[in-house]
């Protein structure tokens, strides 16, 4: 309730923030980039299993968030990544934060260094230089010698990156929380802004995110509601379009992208918990199995140009 009421109020926004800080999900930092350590380093195993090698690639990130933890652009940067564009939205990056996780990230460097092939006392040398400049004030640009490019607002369906220009579109935690219409649109810049053979990676969670703070939900409770009676409980700040894994992969596969990694799947507590739930009518066009997955990484690629005739 009250992050509906900020989303409407003035200066909403900014008291959400400092509540996040204070007692929500940016209120152990430490624990919260661990985490997002070990995404990217599950993104880069599944990309390197299909040849894919952070050094020298050109990554997209859609949905940067309050600091580029994924440590996405930053753990890429280090990595060798020849560029990494982000794009949010909205302008949530905060600088303090963003400062914060170059120096805490000091405590991951041999999990970068392992998954990339990367000298680690070279990393380290990057990841002190980057620390001190964004300690002095500078962008995460100039910190990085130009390679992560932040921009915000900026909308990741409609970008002004050339046709057939970079390797990897990637997210985290980020299509859960759009809509379709838009995640079609997305998906489809996708397509035009990769090369032949690209791809995009997607890491999304298609559970209750409510179920995170109050204990008596499970993280299917939201599959009870009609579209209707979810707007009084949706918000501005945790939008949730209770999608689940399959659609976004029909998605991907409607823009033209080939599956080649999925790896959702559906547990037996989740299935269990379906059992407890009066499921809305709305969601009977999904299997069982269907509605009791809540999370999934997929991996799409671009076609290769067919050869000419």
């Amino acid at each position: 309730m009250i992050q509906k009421v900020l989303g409407v109020v003035p200066g909403g926004e900014q008291l959400h923030y400092l509540l996040q800080r204070r007692a929500g999900g940016l209120k152990d930092f430490d624990r919260e980039l661990r985490l997002k350590v070990v995404d990217w380093e599950l993104m880069v195993g599944h990309l390197a299993a299909l040849g894919i090698d952070v050094v020298g690639t050109r990554f997209f990130e859609m949905g940067s968030g309050w600091f580029p933890t994924l440590p996405l652009p930053l753990c890429l940067y280090l990595g060798g990544a020849a560029s990494v564009d982000t794009v949010d939205l909205n302008p949530h990056m905060k600088p303090d934060l963003t400062s914060r996780c170059a120096t805490a990230l000091a405590g991951s460097l041999a999990t970068i260094a392992k998954a990339t092939g990367r000298d680690e006392g070279e990393l380290r040398e990057m990841q002190r230089a980057t620390a001190r400049a964004l300690e002095r004030g500078a962008s995460i640009g100039e910190a990085t010698n130009g390679v992560i490019r932040y921009r915000a607002p900026a909308d990741a369906a409609a970008t002004d990156q050339p046709d057939s220009s970079l390797d990897v579109v990637f997210s985290n935690s980020v299509l859960e929380h759009i809509p379709a219409p838009v995640i079609d649109r997305c998906f489809a810049e996708s397509s035009r802004i990769l090369r032949p053979g690209g791809v995009f990676f997607h890491s999304a969670n298609c559970g209750d995110h409510y179920a995170y703070v109050d204990r008596r939900l499970t993280q299917l409770h939201y599959l009870a509601y009609s579209d209707a009676a979810w707007k009084k409980w949706d918000n501005a700040f945790l939008y949730q379009n209770r999608l689940r894994a399959t659609d976004f992969t029909r998605m991907a596969r409607t823009a033209g992208f080939t599956i080649e990694v999925d790896t959702s799947r559906p547990h037996p507590k989740h299935i269990a918990a379906l059992a407890r739930i009066d499921v809305h009518p709305q969601f009977s066009r999904y299997s069982r199995d269907e509605l009791a997955i809540t999370s999934i990484d997929f991996i799409g690629r671009k076609p290769h140009a067919s050869a000419p005739t």
